[in-house]
């Protein structure tokens, strides 16, 4: 009888560490020329699957040698490159080496941070992620939470603790039959508030879409008239939603204000931050975060300002036990007891999943690696470099500086001929198509004041002043191509 064995799926120690060491050196090299390679290749989908192949499932295994080689060519050769300096585009950070490499290892240990029991020290490294995230934020010190999938779940996780906690204490046996639950956001908030409204079965006609004022940011007038009209048409409050840092232009709500009307309506004042809350660490930005320790509930992504590899959102709630009185259950074949010296933390009671992967781990080394100094410089330089790219396109006859808040700057081509705003609205979206596909910068949209702009958000470390003024030229060059080319064809 053998002692070992013989699966397909292993590989010797020998050949793991020759692939391994190859593909080490092959992403060091990535690593270090990405700035010289096309932003994304353009390559259509089409193209992408005649590289791919559509071949059936193979019979037959191959060797991991050979895999590998052909998987690093794909993705290194054929992807769009997140990481290279002049990548601005919607709110995805350059990822950081020691985040691939977290990755790598925790992978191999493959723990499931569903229970402590099954990931002693996964679970440990998670609560102190949540623990270190939280300081630096300056959220309140009672925060509790978990690392989930990204922005999305980060404050769908949240909105179900606020509805547990604000809702009728029936609603985990008879639902919401017969609820007049209303919540509020700005019209600046993210889509995922729509997706919560349906998915949990309120209804979008739930959601009251708060006008913003000239700063774009939530009317807290707005907000406390249209509380007082519900609350006389028999309607049930329970949320208020901040923006702290909005995706299209950066602005940060009045939370300060928001907290207290929420307060004197014992509203749930929740905070997406899932971009800009990080920036609260700079002294320079306390004044704009101010009302973040009166949150109850607060959504930030670590894989957008903290650079952190996809994926790496988290939730952090004030009282956690919220989170535990929403998510958590206890069916017969779960044996995940505590310690006669302490209780467990068991994170499946928190959130949405059960089986869960070490987000945390890429989070807690890049937070060690860098520390709350390097940090501070490097979200500092993202929003310089954004205001330099405001005021270079401000001082250009052929550009429209349109908005400029923490790192993201919006503007649009204007040529020095005279042109309708439809027409300049058009020639922005074929610009924006053709500078995405092209590959030497990859920004995105914003629409401002009915105005369709070029967006430009700076989470990338790899970005320097060189990158900034290079996109400036880029982007007139193409604009007066766009421009001409439509001139032509009338």
């Amino acid at each position: 009888m053998s002692d070992n064995r013989n699966s397909p799926i292993e590989i010797s120690q020998d050949e793991f560490k020759a692939i391994g060491y190859q593909l080490v050196d092959t992403i060091a090299q990535f690593i270090t020329t990405i700035a010289e390679k096309p932003v994304t290749t353009g390559e259509t989908p089409k193209q992408i699957l005649q590289l791919l192949g559509n071949d059936s499932l193979p019979e037959n295994g191959a060797s991991a040698s050979e895999i590998m080689t052909r998987s690093s060519d794909l993705l290194l050769n054929h992807s769009l490159f997140n990481g290279h300096p002049k990548f601005f585009g919607y709110i995805t950070s350059s990822p950081t080496p020691i985040g691939a490499l977290a990755d790598f290892l925790a992978a191999t240990v493959n723990p499931n941070i569903g229970a402590n029991i099954l990931s002693p020290m996964a679970t440990a490294i998670e609560k102190q992620t949540v623990k270190w995230l939280t300081e630096f934020i300056g959220a309140a010190p009672t925060c509790g939470g978990l690392l989930v999938s990204g922005g999305n779940m980060a404050n769908f996780t949240a909105f179900l603790a606020a509805r547990t906690a604000k809702a009728p204490k029936n609603l985990k046996e008879e639902g919401l039959s017969n609820s007049q639950m209303v919540f509020y956001c700005s019209k600046a908030t993210h889509t995922w508030i729509e997706k919560a409204a349906v998915l949990f079965g309120h209804g979008t006609n739930a959601i009251r879409w708060i006008e913003t004022d000239a700063d774009n940011k939530m009317n807290t007038d707005v907000l406390r008239q249209t509380i007082a009209t519900d609350l006389q048409n028999g309607q049930k409050p329970f949320l208020v939603i901040g923006n702290a840092g909005d995706v299209s232009t950066g602005v940060v709500d009045d939370l300060a204000t928001l907290a207290a009307i929420c307060k004197d309506h014992d509203l749930w004042f929740h905070i997406d931050g899932a971009y800009g809350v990080p920036a609260a660490v700079l002294p320079e930005c306390k004044s704009m975060f101010k009302g973040i320790a009166e949150a109850d509930s607060i959504a930030l992504d670590p894989h957008k300002w903290l650079y952190a590899p996809l994926e790496a959102g988290c939730t952090l709630v004030k009282n956690p036990q919220h989170l535990i009185d929403t998510y958590s259950s206890h069916p017969v074949y779960y044996n995940f007891g505590n310690h006669e010296d302490e209780p467990a933390t068991n994170f499946y009671e928190f959130g949405f999943q059960n089986s869960r992967g070490f987000r945390a781990l890429k989070v807690w080394m890049a937070l060690q690696q860098v520390g709350k100094k390097g940090y501070v410089e490097m979200i500092a330089q993202d929003i310089a470099l954004s205001e330099l790219l405001f005021a270079l396109a401000k001082a250009h006859p052929e550009l429209e500086a349109v908005t400029q808040n923490l790192s993201i700057t919006t503007l649009r081509y204007v040529p020095q001929s005279e042109a309708s705003e439809d027409y300049l609205n058009q020639l922005n979206q074929t610009l924006l198509n053709q500078l995405q596909e092209g590959g030497e910068v990859f920004l995105s949209n914003a629409v401002v004041a009915d105005k369709y702009c070029l967006r430009a958000c700076i989470v990338n470390f790899r970005t320097s002043e060189k990158d900034i003024q290079e996109v400036v030229e880029i982007i007139v060059r193409e604009g007066r191509k766009v421009h001409e080319m439509s001139i032509n064809t009338k």
